[in-house]
């Protein structure tokens, strides 16, 4: 797993909108750019929470049957402890290797206040959540497939390891920003050089956006604008 960021690089990153950063990453051309992003399959929940930036701690679960033993729900210390073994802010990534998946939420609010409690931020999975007033309240991001009134059977069958949620491949530790377009995968190397490139960015989008708001706005300046800030 590799090392994390510094606080200041951290918070920095954290404070700006996902579809900002993926236009940052792009400029480095280090993957395709219909990469290294959830697709339609996965929304958030919680928009108005803002933007969500953690390193993923990953399980794949069940809800269509009982688990082989044990309890369906609350999973015991094992789990709790697997999710410390990633360095804080969390963000749990659960697969829902269901053949429909999102039958039931492994997700809800008494889950959501013990990954809190574990120095987690949000949640990200194929499947279902649930409890979504008393989440919401508590700040805890959600980006799911849909929601679903019961955990019905749901539990984990695997902790660790790469899954795929929202066409999203995440290992273990993997920094993902999200908000409220969906998440995003950050290249760990990359993540410090980012706030400075958005900077750069977000002036030239000042720069156009203000050209289309004037009066005496032309095709003429906007094509040389455009060619400035190429």
């Amino acid at each position: 797993m590799k090392a994390g960021l510094a606080p200041a690089q951290f918070e920095a990153l954290r404070r700006l909108d996902t579809c900002t950063v993926a236009n940052a990453i792009e400029t480095f051309a280090t993957r395709l750019r219909n990469e290294g992003y959830t697709d339609s399959t996965l929304r958030c929940m919680f928009p108005r929470l803002g933007s969500m930036l953690g390193y993923a701690v990953t399980a794949r679960i069940r809800c269509s049957e009982p688990p082989p033993q044990g309890h369906a729900y609350l999973e015991g210390t094992e789990w709790w402890n697997h999710v410390l073994s990633v360095p804080a802010p969390r963000v749990v990534v659960i697969q829902d290797m269901d053949r429909n998946p999102g039958t039931g939420a492994f997700l809800g609010e008494v889950h959501a206040n013990l990954l809190m409690a574990l120095g987690c931020v949000g949640a990200v999975t194929s499947g279902a959540v649930r409890d979504l007033p008393a989440v919401a309240a508590a700040g805890f991001h959600f980006f799911a497939r849909n929601v679903a009134v019961s955990h019905s059977f749901s539990h984990i069958i695997k902790m660790g390891g790469p899954v795929e949620v929202g066409g999203l491949r995440v290992q273990p530790g993997d920094l993902l920003h999200g908000d409220g377009h969906g998440v995003l995968s950050v290249p760990i190397e990359l993540a410090p050089k980012l706030p400075a490139v958005v900077d750069r960015i977000l002036e030239k989008e000042r720069k156009l956006i203000g050209l289309c708001r004037v009066g005496d706005f032309s095709i003429e300046k906007l094509r040389d604008l455009v060619k400035e800030t190429i």
